[in-house]
């Protein structure tokens, strides 16, 4: 890649301008290592709340790397409140729900265990490592929080009752998502389920909830992480950022 591609790194601390940065150890390693920035290079930080600015390398040495911010090029823009809320799926494909789901914007993402869910724990560092990075080369001006793992019944047992629970229904009761999606407001999740569905249980228990809505996205069976695309997608082309 050659330095003329954009660097774009997530700031640890928040920024202001004329202020001093030190990386962390690995993104020292990237800009060093990988990158080869010199003296006088640019990176571009933001910190999820004050926005977007220019740094240049300031001082580089054989273990350390500084950064002095310039300006601001960007102000903070917040991402819609949605939520993803889906059932953990094979290490790769879990890679690409998160992956999307932060190129989509969602704001908060939580893995869910149900009861066809394939039973695999998501590795907290290597998916906040993978969050970031797609807010990075998303361009986005923040980061969505992971939220711990939780069972199917935690979840219910702890939902805020005022954010609206859209679920995937595969079984084609719900309603055509298309059609509802323009009249659905913040703050809202979507639910996505395992490769197998949700369970009659879990559907019998989502369907009688206040709170929740049930849709679907056709005729055709698609798979978990086509399925959590396709909704943002839906939500964001209907009521997000990309009216």
């Amino acid at each position: 890649m050659s330095k003329k591609n954009r660097i774009r790194l997530f700031s640890y601390e928040i920024l202001y301008e004329n202020v001093s940065y030190v990386p962390s150890d690995a993104q020292i390693h990237y800009l060093k290592n990988v990158m080869r920035l010199t003296s006088g290079d640019e990176v571009f930080l933001f910190d999820g709340q004050n926005g977007e600015f220019r740094s240049v390398v300031a001082d580089i040495s054989k273990k350390s790397l500084t950064l002095q911010v310039q300006k601001k090029v960007y102000d903070f823009e917040k991402s819609p409140d949605i939520w993803l809320v889906f059932a953990p799926l094979k290490k790769e494909n879990t890679d690409i729900v998160l992956q999307k789901a932060v190129e989509l914007g969602v704001s908060k993402i939580m893995p869910v265990q149900t009861e066809y869910a394939t039973k695999i724990q998501v590795k907290r560092e290597r998916a906040e490592l993978q969050i970031t990075e797609a807010a990075e080369q998303s361009r986005r001006q923040d980061v969505p929080e992971l939220l711990k793992t939780v069972s199917f019944d935690e979840m219910i047992k702890q939902w805020p009752e005022n954010r609206k629970l859209i679920y995937l229904n595969e079984t084609g009761k719900g309603m055509v998502f298309s059609a509802v999606a323009s009249e659905l407001k913040e703050p809202v999740a979507l639910l996505v389920g395992p490769e197998g569905g949700f369970s009659k249980k879990e559907l019998e228990i989502l369907e009688k909830l206040p709170y929740t809505l049930s849709v679907t996205l056709g005729k055709r069976i698609l798979r978990a992480e086509t399925a959590a695309i396709a909704a943002l997608s839906c939500w964001q082309a209907f009521c997000g950022d990309w009216r």
